[in-house]
């Protein structure tokens, strides 16, 4: 996938206006019925298959959809599962540039990932309640770097409650496997299936506090693909199965160095101390000699979390890089804008550039996380940040910088002050 790229100075991107917000309009039937005839192929390929559950108590909808984000394969799913029923799909701002009159089409309500968003809870409130359609919601926001759940916002309950539909949940299995994002979106043979169930009815809603809601969401989204497929003994067989897997495994165990390690073919190599460990076709780490610190990936991803609230602790926790700059703020264009540095640490996120013109910093407590990609459009592994209704796009140029330790960073800075806070 690319995206439309525009080189211009700093004085003319501030220059230029956030669109506004448009009225909503239905999905167009014609458009939708084309997604899922463009859906067949990948969704045969991948057999995929998928049950009902707790639907009696449903009734007409409209719903509110929530679907874990695992690959790209998911809006082929929700066609397949929701078609001839027309929905509303609340989608990320980079997928409206350069094609904002077909995203319209297909039903998309666009949102800057990980901002603060009213108007959204606006609009998914009209399309529900005015045009009598159903919201397709991804609550993660993002793709799954692991196959687990990728944190959800803890307002999420609240917001539920004030929609009042009932709550459809689409889980996936072996949807991450098929194509996860670490691994440059090559897409593998093997089988995806998905349960879709009626978490919670009108009357449900009517009867629980917001918590009680978010608690039923968490569970639901209570997952881990690389589990199911060694326990299914699904197989991966793919040769370059671990191609990318540092952007996910950037610390070695063996000798703690950040920014080392290697994933090429079934391998990731620790360059700094020589260790290898061969990924096989169930998914597992093996060490090729010595010890297996960690066979089960999301161990090790878990294990690298725990390094980072370690130094958010002690007070070590540190990302400085030099970066290239890009900014959305229409659906024209991603506008580019040069270099500059961001530093990420117990204050938040800064980002200085353009000859000293942009001076950008986004408080911890802004959001509940950070927007990072791996691999972004083909351009590079990114740290996206927000100010004033514009989204700054920073590519690390040492490769080295695990953007997912910036995530891990921001997540839990998060829910420490947050803690702070209500005590």
């Amino acid at each position: 996938m690319n995206i439309k790229v525009k080189n211009v100075t700093f004085e003319k991107a501030m220059a230029i206006q956030p669109p506004k917000r448009k009225k909503l309009r239905k999905p167009s039937r014609l458009f939708q019925t084309l997604v899922r005839i463009l859906s067949i192929p990948e969704l045969c390929g991948a057999k995929f298959s998928y049950v009902k559950e707790d639907m009696e108590k449903a009734g007409k909808g409209p719903y509110l959809i929530l679907m874990n984000h695992s690959s790209f394969i998911d809006l082929k799913i929700a066609a397949k599962i929701f078609w001839p029923k027309r929905y509303f799909i609340v989608s990320t701002w980079d997928t409206f540039i350069g094609k904002e009159w077909l995203m319209k089409n297909i039903g998309c309500i666009p949102t800057r990932k990980f901002t603060p968003d009213v108007s959204l809870a606006r609009d998914m409130h009209r399309a529900l309640h005015e045009k009598k359609t159903s919201v397709l919601l991804f609550p993660e926001a993002g793709y799954s770097f692991d196959g687990r759940t990728t944190t959800i916002p803890r307002n999420s309950g609240a917001l539920i409650k004030k929609l009042n539909v009932p709550v459809l949940t689409v889980i996936t299995q072996g949807a991450f496997l098929h194509q996860p994002l670490y691994n440059n979106l090559h897409m593998r043979k093997n089988k995806v299936t998905a349960t879709v169930k009626c978490l919670l009815s009108k009357d449900e809603l009517a009867q629980k506090s917001p918590e009680e809601i978010q608690a039923a969401v968490d569970n639901a989204f209570s997952f881990d693909d690389f589990a199911a497929q060694y326990e299914n003994k699904t197989v991966i067989d793919n040769a370059d199965r671990a191609e990318g897997l540092h952007r996910l495994l950037y610390r070695c165990p063996a000798c703690n160095a950040e920014g080392y390690m290697l994933g090429e073919g079934e391998t990731l190599k620790c360059t700094h101390c020589g260790k290898t460990y061969r990924m096989d076709e169930y998914g597992r780490m093996h060490a090729t000699v010595g010890e297996t610190e960690f066979a089960h990936i999301p161990d090790w991803n878990d294990w690298q979390r725990a390094c980072v609230q370690q130094e958010l602790l002690d007070g070590s926790y540190r990302m400085e890089t030099d970066v290239d700059i890009a900014m959305m703020v229409d659906f024209k264009a991603l506008y580019l804008l040069g270099k500059g540095k961001l530093v990420h640490d117990e204050k938040g996120v800064t980002l200085t550039g353009c000859d000293g013109k942009l001076q950008c910093n986004q408080a911890p407590l802004f959001t509940h996380g950070l927007n990072v990609d791996f691999y972004w459009y083909e351009i590079g592994d990114m740290i996206c940040i927000s100010e004033k209704g514009r989204l700054y796009c920073c590519f690390p140029k040492d490769k080295r910088v695990p953007v997912s330790k910036a995530r891990f960073a921001a997540e839990e800075l998060y829910k420490t002050l947050k803690a702070n806070l209500t005590k």
